[in-house]
């Protein structure tokens, strides 16, 4: 059995890193989730609520006291990270070094990109209400930038083609549909026009979406595209494992109802098991 031992006490309550929407218990999750995302934190991490958090959920009244002048004296947020990873032994050097590597990249984005960094990170994660909910904010408050790596306007179509990925892990296509063709307007990628069709393919009946795209003479080209990348997505699902499953009950449930039923309860207690588990 392998024990570890932790710094400071498991808080009560959880603290939500800015920028990131993480709840964190103790130091090492604060810790690897700091590692981590070094390149989408930002100054908004150093704050007060992080300090009192320390000292009275986690019980490190002298880390808070020692970070407290980097807060309130405009430390750097690379001295603020690494001092935390070193106090709670988050690593060693070399591993310290990496994290203020990649702090240092992600200081080099303006606000804007740095904002959206943070919420595509939200998508990658699967948070995708959190990233709606980013991605529209950061839609209504938008300004070109004065300086950016990107240009304002291919900046903003991939804002709008992001939103319409965190609709799609929704399964709400046609919101992910008017973001795709949000951003192929603006910057005429055909990537973006393809995304467009796939979204409507998957939100329009067959029927539907075979008249919607006899009308679309323009883009031809990309509707054959996308049927042939959807009979391979089709065939490749066709022969992964869990369609065979999937196929091998409907079968079964064609040819004995009481067995059918009976592996339905093996199969749902498996995973209440496994959800208990982890």
């Amino acid at each position: 059995m392998r024990v570890s031992v932790c710094v400071g006490n498991y808080a009560k309550t959880p603290y939500c890193i800015p920028g990131l929407e993480i709840e964190v218990y103790c130091m090492e999750e604060l810790c690897y989730c700091m590692k981590e995302n070094a390149f989408l934190l930002d100054l908004s991490v150093m704050n007060d609520q992080l300090l009192v958090w320390i000292e009275r959920g986690c019980g490190l009244r002298e880390l808070a006291g020692a970070l407290h002048p980097l807060v309130h004296r405009q430390g750097s947020l690379s001295m603020f990270v690494t001092a935390i990873l070193r106090y709670v032994g988050w690593g060693d050097e070399a591993s310290l070094s990496e994290t203020e590597q990649a702090i240092r990249q992600g200081a080099g984005l303006s606000g804007i990109e740095k904002r959206k960094s943070q919420i595509d990170h939200l998508v990658e994660k699967k948070k995708y209400k959190s990233a709606l909910r980013g991605y529209e904010n950061l839609l209504r408050e938008w300004q070109e930038p004065e300086s950016g790596r990107i240009p304002a306007q291919e900046f903003l179509a991939r804002i709008w083609h992001n939103k319409g990925v965190a609709y799609a892990g929704l399964m709400l296509y046609e919101g992910a549909a008017e973001c795709f063709r949000h951003a192929y307007e603006i910057s005429g990628q055909q990537a973006y026009c393809v995304d467009y069709l796939s979204a409507k393919r998957m939100q329009l009946s067959e029927k539907t979406y075979v008249d919607f795209a006899a009308g679309c003479t323009e883009w031809y080209p990309q509707t054959l595209e996308l049927e042939k990348k959807y009979r391979e997505a089709v065939e490749e699902w066709e022969k992964h494992p869990d369609y065979l499953q999937l196929y091998n009950r409907r079968e079964l449930k064609s040819r004995d109802r009481q067995k059918y039923c009976e592996e339905n309860e093996r199969l749902v207690q498996a995973l209440k098991n496994s959800y208990r588990c982890g």
